[in-house]
């Protein structure tokens, strides 16, 4: 009895079985590009919203311990403006003059500004000395806002904050005095 020889084994892959890898290798690029393109569009959402959560309440806190503290303020056009003495305005005014009460009842002064003083556009804090000077940009209080303007709506100041996405934050604070 004489036996049929043994087919060779067989070398390389069927065209079932290279459809079926391909298959399976394209399926995982697709469910990849549709997780990379869902992390993109959350990075988007959360960027938009970062001025909102983390920048907009420190402002918020801020602006009403110091502007609710204050014994009467004015807002101006621009710093210059304040330095030379032009009238104070009442609406969208990028600057306000803070004014406060010592102890010893003498008055201090500060100033809220936003501004490019050179460092970058921000809501900057300046000192006013005693003999009437105001000084330079002590600190920025932030530099992520678009606008700030601030105006006195019926007696009460309002401060309209805009973050770099177009979101609006408004502060209604004290009466002026």
């Amino acid at each position: 009895m004489k036996l049929s020889p043994t087919p060779p084994p067989r070398r390389g892959y069927t065209l079932l079985e290279l459809s079926l890898a391909m298959a399976t290798g394209i399926l995982v690029a697709v469910l990849l590009l549709a997780l990379v393109n869902q992390q993109i569009a959350f990075l988007r959402i959360y960027n938009a919203q970062n001025f909102l959560t983390t920048e907009a309440p420190l402002i918020n806190n801020y602006l009403a311990r110091v502007i609710g503290s204050a014994e009467g303020y004015r807002l101006y056009e621009s710093v210059d403006d304040l330095v030379d003495g032009s009238p104070p305005v009442m609406e969208e005014a990028p600057v306000i003059m803070l004014r406060f009460k010592a102890p010893d009842g003498t008055f201090r002064a500060s100033v809220l500004s936003f501004e490019d003083p050179g460092s970058g556009l921000g809501l900057y804090y300046r000192m006013v000395t005693a003999a009437g000077i105001v000084g330079n940009p002590d600190w920025a209080l932030s530099r992520r806002p678009a606008d700030v303007k601030f105006s006195i709506v019926q007696g009460i100041l309002r401060a309209r904050v805009t973050g770099p996405n177009g979101e609006e934050i408004f502060y209604s604070g004290t009466q002026q005095l």
